[in-house]
């Protein structure tokens, strides 16, 4: 009975950090918010397969989902990043930047 409240417990606190995460995914000025905003939905949906399967009584296949997720979504941030570092700038807002120009690029 305590273990059961205890894991219902965790999964909303997870689940109200996985909103913080969302919330700065959807309204994140900048796409490098939007790659962090959906690398933190995915980095706390790991720990919560892991409780649910404990919950259930099947950890082993969950764990199982839980890894190969959490590889998933490492990956795609990767891919992201890179892509948006190649393409239109990863850290390009539509403010200007504040900071002086150095004259070391083109």
């Amino acid at each position: 009975m305590f273990t059961e409240t205890l894991f219902n417990a965790a999964a909303i606190c997870i689940a109200m950090a996985m909103a913080a995460g969302l919330y700065r995914a959807v309204r994140g000025p900048s796409s490098l918010d939007h790659i962090l905003g959906v690398n933190a939905i995915g980095s706390k949906t790991t720990p919560l397969l892991v409780i649910i399967g404990v919950m259930y009584q099947r950890v082993d296949m969950l764990v199982d989902i839980a890894l190969a997720y959490a590889m998933l979504n490492f990956i795609a941030v990767l891919a992201a990043s890179r892509y948006f570092q190649k393409r239109r700038g990863l850290h390009e807002d539509s403010t200007p930047s504040q900071t002086p120009d150095k004259g070391y690029g083109p």
